[in-house]
């Protein structure tokens, strides 16, 4: 995938140029803009099975692919929160794990399945997390900018659950509460976070939906 990133952090969109008979596959929505030589066809992609799994994972049921049917041409693609995007290159070894709502699009070569972490569900962050293995470009996206942290074989941190964006495979993990006790941890404001051990790369994004919501709703005018 041919590709730039543009307007980055805040109001990031993805440039992708395609090749006569190249095609990138996007999720539902996502098309900002595009060449009249790009074709569009939308629809399940992988089964009813798999594509039942993107929608318990945060994700559209369809999928959009663009194809350069009529000789080389673009298409723009953004994501529907504010925020910064980050390419994510796949090769012969481990892939990554997105968390729920940051796929943006990827290759047609890549393979994406949802997987059931129990342990994200206890943390409030929802049940599913995607895999996304194969060989291409998966283009991902965050709400706020993307910090990105290569850890050491053995090495750990600790990453509040909402501000997880993607990890790579290779890494274990266990969901805890941040404080001793269930009730400090809620007090604190913190609640549950997610302790990471290397080897692999853990991206995480600056904001956080969960509390970006009620720190909005305060200035939202209410009827009386």
């Amino acid at each position: 995938m041919k590709y730039e990133l543009l307007y980055r952090p805040t109001f990031s969109a993805a440039r992708v140029m395609l090749d006569p008979g190249d095609a990138v596959r996007a999720e539902a929505g996502a098309m900002v803009s595009m060449s009249p030589t790009i074709t569009i066809d939308s629809k399940v992609t992988g089964g009813l099975g798999k594509a039942f799994g993107r929608l318990l994972g945060g994700e559209s049921l369809f999928q959009t692919t663009f194809t350069a049917s009529h000789g080389p041409g673009e298409v723009v693609l953004a994501p529907s929160s504010l925020g910064d995007l980050i390419a994510l290159d796949l090769g012969a070894g481990p892939g990554y794990m997105l968390t729920s709502g940051c796929f943006l699009a990827c290759d047609t070569s890549v393979q994406m399945e949802t997987k059931v972490s129990g342990r994200g569900f206890f943390a409030g962050e929802g049940l599913f997390l995607l895999r996304m293995s194969g060989v291409g470009t998966v283009l991902t996206s965050a709400f706020g900018a993307i910090h990105a942290l290569q850890l050491a074989p053995g090495q750990t941190y600790v990453v509040d659950t909402g501000h997880i964006v993607a990890f790579s495979e290779t890494m274990n993990y266990q969901v805890r509460t941040v404080t001793r006790g269930l009730l400090a941890s809620f007090t604190s404001g913190e609640g549950f976070v997610a302790e990471f051990m290397g080897p692999g790369i853990l991206y995480m994004q600056t904001r956080a939906p969960q509390s970006f919501g009620p720190w909005l709703s305060q200035y939202i005018p209410r009827g009386s």
